[in-house]
């Protein structure tokens, strides 16, 4: 897991450099960045969607993952929580809900996320894939904090476990995931995303957490549909 903990540090410590970033930022250059923010994510968002080739499973994986997601009251636990959290640690950021779910979702939802921790599980050693994608993460935690707050700082804690979680299966199951369900996963995280860039620029308030069950789901149906 050690490729996953370096991945990990690489987003705290880029995410540290964007706080400190965004508490010397005028209002005004902090606004624009926030708004870019919200562009690039609607953007990734729709890249990654139209990869998927399974739409009738993703529709259903979001159905049924956001009536689930509805019914656990997942976004208003979780919002309790981050403002619980904001309180104790005395975060005055008022988007660190949407700077964790976009940051979980940046990091955790590609190709490599998944591939990288497969490699390590498999050969007991750091991946490559792991190395770059920790660079480019640390990289997109700086930009991503100095807009969205705190929020992406505490997104390391489920990408190591998620990330490790991984490793840890490949290592004992010894074998990897196909390579369909990392396009259709990562087709339904794009359109959570896109979700998430609405909320960003305040274009319209989704409980994005409510469909984020939906990850889930999906993998159940396309195990189903192949048995």
């Amino acid at each position: 897991m050690l490729g996953t903990i370096i991945n990990a540090g690489a987003v705290v410590v880029g995410g540290a450099i964007g706080l400190l970033a965004n508490r010397r930022l005028p209002e005004r250059y902090a606004k624009i960045c926030f708004q870019a923010i919200g562009l690039f994510t609607m953007v990734l968002g729709v890249q990654m969607a139209l990869k998927f080739n399974e739409p009738l499973v993703a529709v259903l994986a979001l159905v049924v993952g956001g009536l689930c997601g509805e019914w656990l009251q997942l976004d208003n636990r979780v919002n309790g929580l981050s403002e619980t959290l904001k309180k104790k640690f005395r975060i005055g950021n008022a988007h660190f809900t949407e700077g964790l779910l976009t940051a979980f979702l940046l990091f955790c939802m590609g190709s490599m996320s998944v591939l990288g921790p497969i490699e390590e599980g498999l050969t007991g050693e750091v991946s490559n894939l792991l190395k770059i994608k920790s660079l480019m993460d640390g990289i997109s935690a700086l930009i991503l904090a100095s807009a969205l707050g705190a929020g992406v700082l505490v997104s390391a804690v489920p990408l190591l476990v998620y990330q490790g979680g991984i490793t840890l299966l490949a290592h004992y199951a010894g074998a990897g995931i196909p390579d369909f369900y990392i396009t259709e996963i990562s087709g339904v995280g794009g359109i959570l995303l896109i979700g998430i860039s609405l909320n960003i620029l305040e274009i319209k308030r989704l409980p994005v957490l409510n469909l984020l069950l939906s990850l889930v789901f999906v993998g159940l149906f396309l195990w189903l549909k192949s048995h």
